[in-house]
């Protein structure tokens, strides 16, 4: 196929104009998998033709890309049909295979040639949905598809961890894809601090883990999932992350800031919560322990049990959470103050953040006066 090679300092990736119906039948449609429970209205299959085909999409725990959305795809759709002068698609779709592809220049250019063809398809790092709502373009106006080119940028024979980094660096606004989405990726880009690697991986593993108290109840669909949550994946992290950077030579010198080896110290501590109020925790429609107002304020609490050596080196020599059991066993006796009806007089507060704090507050005076 035809191709400019573009050299930026030790990169290379080329620019190829394709045909639109050649296009679609290069590429693969992803969409990164969530665990059980997490589904959106538009992943359910049924009349609309566009629900179908997002029913369709391929998901992977590995993939990046975030799940499709149904009426952003209509209104491309529509773009499409009503353009006349304007170009459909303007901007360049980035393109990716981890095939290394063979590059013949062309004999009157030092840019120009010929590139081999991949065995696979291409992943699509950048443009899922101007593509999807072309493959409808294509279904309805057959005869107009043929005068429609699409330039793509492709990059070639690199890692998966490569498309995963530039579809964050493109990405990372809170216009363009919710935090939540960012922060199930950032253990996987290079340019991420590692605390922020640290923290996100802990909190992928509340979410995931058999033992965790939070298992599947952290929302990692930013608001729009189906199922009930009790926090943001964005929120949790925020707080944990604030954790890590205020106890950072903890965390180095006891775990070497790996995730897999810190993460039972915090489940420990989130299952001792559990036990001392388990006549509260989990009633979400009666009290509001755990609501993410709560939920923060434990996170910080956690922190503050850092700073006591003797609690941590018992943890490491037992492993267990009856030794924050016996710390935390005051706060069975505040479980009423969490009861939803009155919750916002008895915290009165001008908005989350100062709430969070005085939550944080009480639950410490509890501690302290025992």
């Amino acid at each position: 196929m035809l191709a400019t090679r573009i050299r930026q300092k030790e990169g290379i990736f080329y620019f190829i104009a394709f045909k639109a119906t050649d296009l679609l039948d290069r590429v693969r449609f992803t969409s990164r998998y969530y665990f059980e429970g997490e589904t959106l209205e538009a992943d359910e299959a049924g009349e609309d033709e566009v629900a179908r085909f997002i029913s369709g999409i391929e998901k992977s725990e590995k993939a990046f890309q975030r799940i499709l959305n149904r009426r952003k795809i209509r209104q491309i759709v529509n773009f499409y049909e009503t353009a006349v002068s304007q170009p459909l698609i303007p901007g360049t779709i980035l393109l990716f295979t981890d095939e290394e592809l063979h590059f013949r220049k062309a004999d009157s250019s030092e840019t120009a040639g010929y590139l081999s063809e991949p065995k696979e398809k291409f992943l699509v790092i950048d443009g899922q949905h101007r593509l999807a709502a072309l493959y409808f373009f294509h279904q309805r106006h057959p005869d107009q598809i043929e005068q429609v080119d699409v330039p793509c940028i492709l990059f070639d024979g690199k890692s998966a961890d490569f498309a995963t980094e530039m579809f964050v660096i493109i990405n990372s606004t809170h216009t363009r894809i919710n935090k939540s989405h960012l922060v199930d990726l950032y253990e996987r880009v290079s340019w991420e601090t590692p605390e922020k690697k640290f923290a996100a991986k802990i909190v992928n593993l509340l979410y995931e883990e058999g033992d965790s108290p939070l298992r599947y109840r952290i929302n990692r669909l930013g608001g729009r999932s189906r199922q009930e949550k009790w926090i943001l994946q964005s929120e949790l992290f925020n707080e944990f992350h604030k954790v890590v950077l205020g106890h950072r030579k903890f965390f180095e010198e006891h775990f070497n800031l790996r995730a897999d080896r810190a993460y039972g110290l915090v489940r420990d501590y989130l299952r001792a919560v559990r036990e001392v109020m388990g006549s509260v925790w989990g009633e979400n429609e009666k009290f509001m322990f755990t609501r993410d107002v709560t939920l923060k304020a434990l996170l910080r609490i956690f922190g503050d049990l850092l700073r006591f050596k003797s609690l941590t080196e018992a943890w490491e020599e037992r492993r267990s959470p009856e030794l924050f059991v016996e710390r935390l066993r005051p706060w069975a006796a505040l479980a009423r103050e969490f009861r939803s009806e009155g919750f916002y007089e008895r915290f009165p507060a001008k908005g989350q953040v100062e709430r969070v704090r005085r939550i944080h507050l009480r639950l410490m005076d509890a501690l302290k006066q025992a």
